[in-house]
């Protein structure tokens, strides 16, 4: 387990404090989802950039951001990932991200997120071609 800096547990705080100050089911999909990606690899990073959570592992993995009527769960290199499961269901046009919303109610898949982030942060390990 890598050791927090005081800029981690800044970032950390914010997000826990973003979570509580929506106090709705949104608050609750966004702990799942801060959760899930905590545990899929247990290397990365929490900053707090553009007023929302993002997570980090050798670049930017995906961030997550409250709406009025969704969270949405935005990966970076989203369009250059595998999505077998097609968990994917947002900005599919986009030339580099890819992003998953979820509405009230939805179930998480947290086998397939988990393999998603993964991906992500296997990607971000390894070199490209740009």
């Amino acid at each position: 387990m890598k050791k927090r800096t005081g800029a981690d547990s800044k970032a950390s705080q914010r997000i826990t404090n973003m979570i509580a100050e929506l106090g709705d089911w949104r608050g609750k999909v966004l702990v799942r989802l801060r959760k899930l990606i905590l545990e899929a690899s247990p290397g990365i990073t929490e900053e707090w950039k553009w007023n929302v959570a993002v997570w980090t592992s050798k670049g930017m993995i995906c961030a997550a951001g409250a709406f009025k009527d969704h969270v949405k769960l935005n990966f970076f290199k989203g369009a250059s990932l595998k999505d077998p499961k097609h968990l994917f269901n947002a900005g599919l046009d986009a030339k580099a991200t890819r992003a998953i919303d979820f509405t009230e109610g939805d179930k998480i898949d947290e086998t397939v997120l988990k393999a998603l982030i993964r991906e992500a942060v296997a990607y971000n390990s390894t070199p490209h071609k740009r």
